[in-house]
């Protein structure tokens, strides 16, 4: 059990942290919504206060006081169990509450919070203000790949932060790590903190396989570019294809080829692309694609759980092969937060590792995030397998 102090001392650097990332922005920043996966920042600054107001504060602080009634309308997410709320696709076209507001609003709950980590707390609350704190760092990778859409999307292709470093080189020698033939358990198993998803722990039976010890690299992805890679429908799935000429889809998003030379936006803004650098920012179905161009498949979830502690990984979020199902035994939480993950577990692939948005310390080798195929928003690239 985390003792209340560190978990007072984690909580204050979690919302200092998430208001810092924001600290580049310019007002017109904090409400667009360009598509419906892309969150305003300013709704993460508020949806993210909510959290703990509605499962903390209202819940095991007498005294508190709600900072406004509107607001869960406003910034509930998907809780059914807690009521109405803003659709999800109508987030931008909201100007009020305004940004100051929400600042105001944010340190209230903070505040309050605060205040309830100096007091004697039981094992539930604690629990549930470490989830709230999870979640917030979860928001924080959001907000910045959230930033970068809306940012990239802009034809001025406008800075976020020109120290900002997204591509990191992988300076080892590609091999395949040969894995064998046995069996693994898989999930988490300390008393550290983890997600619902993430029990079960449980026994899986692999086939002898290889995988690689890095990750493709722009230059290895622009060589399938080159040879046709989107034209041959022989490497791609039908949903896939359909997607790709539905979209006019010819390469990763934030790809720009201007007079004969590849770019790419980065939150540093419009770089020429490093071709050693990982892969980021394609869907499942160019993954999937690729990997059959290359005569390699992509790992399952259990296969790169097994394998992780041979390779580096934590750049990117790394698309695998798994759909993202329960485990054995795996048992929703009661209440709201039993929303958290279990309704989400259909017709979506499972990612594993992290990113270079993903807050520090964040992410762990059974950690389990999940995307509809076709999304690209995030730090998303490809380990091969075979």
């Amino acid at each position: 059990m985390i003792a209340v102090d560190s978990l007072y001392t984690l909580f204050t650097e979690t919302r200092n942290k998430t208001e810092l990332l924001c600290k580049p922005l310019e007002i017109e920043d904090y409400v667009v919504q360009p598509i419906v996966d892309v969150s305003p920042p300013k709704w993460h600054l508020g949806h993210t206060s909510w959290f703990f107001e509605e499962f903390v504060l209202k819940k095991y602080k007498s005294d508190y006081r709600v900072f406004n009634d509107d607001f869960s309308f406003v910034f509930n997410s998907y809780y059914e169990t807690i009521g109405k709320r803003v659709m999800r696709t109508d987030r931008g076209n909201l100007s009020r509450p305004g940004v100051a507001q929400i600042y105001e609003y944010r340190h209230y709950v903070t505040r309050h919070l605060q205040n309830l980590l100096n007091e004697e707390l039981s094992q539930e609350i604690i629990e549930v203000i470490t989830i709230g704190i999870h979640h917030e760092k979860q928001h924080q990778e959001l907000l910045l790949t959230d930033i970068k859409y809306i940012l990239g999307h802009n034809p001025l292709f406008p800075k976020y932060d020109e120290s900002f470093q997204e591509n990191h080189v992988q300076k080892i020698n590609p091999e395949w790590i040969a894995m064998t033939e046995g069996i693994y358990e898989i999930g988490h198993a300390s008393e550290a903190f983890c997600y619902d998803n993430e029990l079960g722990r449980h026994k899986v039976y692999l086939h002898s396989y290889s995988i690689s010890n890095r990750l493709v690299t722009n230059g290895e992805y622009l060589e399938f570019m080159n040879s046709g890679g989107y034209a041959d429908f022989n490497l791609w799935h039908m949903e896939g294809q359909d997607w790709i000429r539905a979209n006019k889809i010819s390469q990763p998003m934030y790809w720009h080829k201007i007079k004969n030379q590849w770019y790419q936006f980065t939150l540093s803004g419009l770089k020429k692309i490093d071709f050693s650098a990982p892969l980021s920012h394609i869907s499942y179905y160019e993954a999937f694609a690729f990997a059959q161009w290359k005569g390699c498949r992509l790992p399952t979830e259990f296969e790169w759980e097994a394998a992780q502690d041979h390779f580096e990984w934590g750049n990117r979020w790394e698309w695998t092969e798994s759909a993202y199902l329960p485990y054995p035994n795996y048992k929703k939480p009661p209440g709201a937060i039993g929303e958290y993950n279990g309704k989400f577990m259909v017709n979506q692939k499972v990612l594993r590792g992290g990113s270079v948005a993903t807050p520090e310390n964040h992410t762990r080798p059974t950690y389990r995030n999940f995307f509809h195929p076709h999304l690209r928003w995030q730090y998303t690239g490809i380990r091969l397998a075979k």
